[in-house]
């Protein structure tokens, strides 16, 4: 999601270091020769007000990955009563759920890698 146009920006990517889609993603950054910062959820948790801004900007539907393994865990009760709220407390306790990258800017939020929409929207 693009927020605002804007070219200097501080350049965020969210999520764990050893996730493929993240090697992916971080890879096509540097070859694109675009600086970010790398915040590791394993190493530096969950920034709580972020994840609301994410939350706010894409839904929790966007947000929290419904294909992986942690959300299959979730018991069956949690996955039908899912809320924004609901999300925020099971993407804190568990952050392997949010789906990743998540690449923020104070532009830019959008979430998961796809190099085309990553070209539009950095370049």
């Amino acid at each position: 999601m693009l927020l605002e146009q804007g070219l200097n920006m501080e350049l965020t990517i969210f999520g764990i270091k050893n996730c493929d889609t993240m090697k992916k993603a971080m890879t096509w950054l540097d070859n694109n020769g675009i600086s970010y910062h790398f915040h590791d959820y394993k190493k530096e948790g969950v920034p709580e007000q972020r994840l609301r801004q994410w939350l706010e900007a894409l839904s929790w539907e966007i947000v929290i990955n419904k294909r992986g393994t942690t959300w299959r865990k979730l018991d069956t009760a949690t996955k039908e009563s899912m809320t924004t709220e609901k999300a925020i407390t099971v993407a804190m306790d568990n952050p392997s759920i949010i789906k990743r990258p998540i690449l923020q800017s104070d532009t830019i939020i959008t979430a998961g890698f796809n190099a085309d929409e990553w070209t539009d929207i950095l370049k």
